[in-house]
């Protein structure tokens, strides 16, 4: 007899925070895994595109919508059999980046919270397995788009987005070779503006020469 699989929707949200890259997760609150960190997910609805789903659901979880994000995109359906008790799952996921919008605590919220992803807790499903790929994606987006728009502010300084950069990709970069790499690449401009911390010395402050995401063409 036909058995279809369960369909489901999991997003990952990013945002770079006090120099480090966070996701947010929810708390469970029914089993399987009550109790435990999960990606923001659910059943996909009849009548719902994936997208949709994802929609209906992050409001209902997390307190956000996709209008608020700066950035979304469809990430990989995963349908590894075995990956969730309920039985056979496949779940399309989405990855999407926040700048200023916080989630909204409700009745129905999952007790949204952003956590360091270098200091993630143990998590339900195969939701590590998921974060990986998405955070695999998102360093290689950084070599060839200009997807650091989604986490800047209007006006930043090089040592900011360089922040930005060594948070996603886990490592510290050389400050001659980065800003070396962002001036072939065109990606900022010069701004008028300068930023003034405490007794340093004033830094200038950039602005993205395209702010809308696209390739780089270098």
């Amino acid at each position: 007899m036909y058995r279809p699989p369960i369909l489901t929707v999991d997003g990952l949200i990013f945002r770079h925070n006090d120099g480090k890259l966070e996701l947010l997760l929810i708390k469970r609150k029914a089993e399987p895994f009550a109790g435990t960190y999960a990606l923001p997910g659910g059943y996909g609805s009849h009548g719902q595109t994936t997208q949709q789903a994802m929609d209906t659901i992050l409001i209902r979880k997390a307190g956000l919508n996709l209008k608020q994000l700066e950035y979304l995109e469809q990430l990989y359906t995963f349908d590894m059999i075995g990956r969730d008790p309920r039985g056979h799952a496949v779940s399309v996921t989405y990855f999407g980046i926040l700048k200023n919008a916080k989630p909204k605590v409700s009745s129905t919220t999952e007790s949204p919270q952003f956590f360091d992803i270098q200091s993630l807790p143990p998590l339900a499903f195969d939701h590590k397995t998921i974060i990986n790929y998405a955070i695999t994606r998102l360093q290689a987006k950084l070599s060839y788009t200009n997807i650091a728009v989604a986490f800047m502010p209007t006006h930043f300084s090089l040592p900011q987005l360089q922040s930005l950069y060594e948070s996603i990709l886990d490592r510290k970069l050389d400050k001659r070779n980065f800003r070396k790499q962002i001036k072939a690449q065109d990606l900022v401009k010069e701004t008028d503006e300068l930023l003034r911390e405490g007794r340093h010395r004033p830094a200038r402050l950039y602005q993205f020469t395209n702010k809308r995401i696209d390739t780089l063409h270098f």
